[in-house]
Formats: C-alpha cells, sequence, structure tokens
C-alpha cells in the first residue's frame, strides 16, 4: 500500500526520487570515470600526456595521437587492414561457437536427465575459479598436440569454452515452465526441435548477454597471438596495437592512448545496446 501524498514509479520527475539520485548519481560518476578517462587520455597532446600534476580532462584536444598510430601503421610490412580482417574472423567465429556450445549445453544441463549432471556442472562452476594464466602452459600443450599451432583454430579453439556464459544461460533456461517442454514433447517434438523452437527464442536475453562476454574475452585477447602463432599474417589487431604501443618513447605513449580508445570503443557500443538483455540476465539467473 502506497503511502498517503507518495507516488510509486512516478513516469516523471518527483521529489520522492530526490534520495535515490543524491545516492546513484555519484556511484554512476564513480563507474563512469575510467571511461571518461580513456576518452580524455586519447586526445591528450605530448605536453599534457606528461604533465605533472597529471590531468584528468584535455585542455586542448588533438588527434596527433591517432595520425601518429595510423603513419606507423601505415609503415608496416603488413597492412593493418590484414589484422583487422584475422579480428573479425577470429571474433565471429568465437562468439557464434560459444554462443552455440553453451546453449545446448545449458539446455541439455537444465531440463535433461542423465548421471552426473550436477557434477558436469560444478565443474563448470569449478572452472570459473581459474584465470587464464592458470591454464596458460595446459592451453599451449593441448594445442601443439592437436596440431592446430599457427592457424586460425589457434586464435578460436581456447576461447570458445566460456564456464561464465555457460553458468548464465543454464540458470536462465531453469526458468522456462517444464510444462511447455512437455507439451512439445506430447506433440511429437524432439530435443533439438525444442532447443530450436522453445529454448533460443525464449532465452534472447542471456544469449545477448553471452555475446557481449565472448566478444571482450575475444576482441581484447593478446595470448593467442603471443604464444600460438608465429606468422604475423594471421595475428589480431589487438596484438598488432600492443606492438605499434610497447615502444618506449614519448610518442609510443601517445599511441598507446589512442589505441586503447580504438579498442575500447567497440565493447562500450555493444554493451549499450544490448544492456537491457544483460540487466534481464543478471535477474533471472540468479532466481530459482
Amino acid at each position: 500500500m502506497a503511502i498517503a501524498g507518495t507516488k510509486v514509479n512516478p513516469k516523471k520527475f518527483h521529489r520522492n526520487q530526490i534520495p535515490f539520485y543524491l545516492y546513484l548519481v555519484p556511484i554512476a560518476a564513480f563507474m563512469g570515470a575510467p571511461i571518461l578517462y580513456i576518452i580524455n587520455h586519447a586526445f591528450k597532446p605530448m605536453d599534457e600526456l606528461y604533465a605533472f600534476p597529471p590531468k584528468f580532462f584535455v585542455s586542448n584536444p588533438s588527434l596527433i595521437n591517432f595520425r601518429n598510430l595510423f603513419q606507423t601503421a601505415a609503415g608496416s610490412s603488413i597492412p593493418i587492414s590484414r589484422y583487422i580482417f584475422n579480428s573479425l574472423i577470429v571474433t565471429v567465429a568465437v562468439v557464434l561457437l560459444s554462443i552455440v556450445i553453451s546453449t545446448m549445453a545449458g539446455f541439455a544441463l537444465s531440463k535433461m536427465k542423465f548421471k552426473l549432471k550436477n557434477t558436469i556442472f560444478e565443474v563448470n562452476n569449478a572452472a570459473l575459479m581459474f584465470v587464464a594464466t592458470a591454464v596458460t602452459i595446459p592451453r599451449y600443450l593441448t594445442i601443439s598436440a592437436v596440431g592446430i599451432m599457427d592457424t586460425y583454430f589457434a586464435h578460436i579453439m581456447p576461447l570458445i569454452a566460456m564456464p561464465v556464459c555457460l553458468f548464465l544461460i543454464k540458470q536462465f533456461i531453469d526458468q522456462v515452465p517444464n510444462s511447455l517442454i512437455e507439451a512439445a514433447q506430447l506433440e511429437g517434438a524432439g530435443s533439438f526441435r525444442i532447443y530450436r523452437k522453445i529454448i533460443l527464442p525464449l532465452t534472447k536475453p542471456a544469449i545477448a548477454t553471452g555475446a557481449i562476454l565472448a566478444f571482450q574475452a575475444v576482441w581484447t585477447n593478446v595470448e593467442t597471438s603471443n604464444l600460438f602463432t608465429s606468422s604475423e599474417g594471421i595475428r589480431t589487431l589487438s596484438f598488432y596495437m600492443n606492438t605499434l604501443t610497447g615502444v618506449g618513447t614519448v610518442q609510443g605513449q601517445g599511441m598507446a592512448a589512442a589505441a586503447a580508445l580504438i579498442m575500447f570503443v567497440p565493447n562500450l557500443l555493444l554493451f549499450i545496446v544490448m544492456q537491457s538483455s544483460v540487466m534481464n540476465t543478471m535477474a533471472y539467473s540468479g532466481m530459482k
């Protein structure tokens, strides 16, 4: 029951919302500060990059860092378009394969009955505790034994298994009513048809969230290019940006700031477009 004289979730601004703004605005400003810093830092001229004390906001925006970055890239033996192409191929493959694997596995772990189902899911949850560095050597040995070193598969295979993506999607599928699946089975639908016609349409928010997580994991990844490939022609844009900005010079630091913004913008845009799906997934994945 609403208290007299107050409004619950008013469509327009109401004075009762002021306490919420006083609490949320400082938090939003704190969380958004790194984003503003990355943007401002990329447009700082050299004198502001090395100013002391350092400035948060740029005073005289300049494109000099971007010009230096692309001029250096133009002088490379392999064009930057090749690295962009490699990143697009690897990113699309990893996102699609990780979504297919996570949705199929999530459907099986959530709605099918078989031995060791809970054990398998607990193994997946345990994998969440391992950072990438802890599995670098096993990954290298596996890729070497399989014989896919220095190929596109060396970029793709280590990244398609995403425990966090499987966890979120499985928890989301738990919310799909069992009666809906049982009705489809009575109509003669098989497992794959149920997966395609029921599970996928009803789990679009979780799929969108998984796609964002997969994209973030692969777009900025340099491990596969560093460890599993030796040919420059199949390395990714993230690795190339790191080689350009690794020079310990004043100009190199400016290029690093520009490269950081270039690699960050796709992640930001993707999250802005799909943020509602992410919020829905986080809300429903924690419910039982």
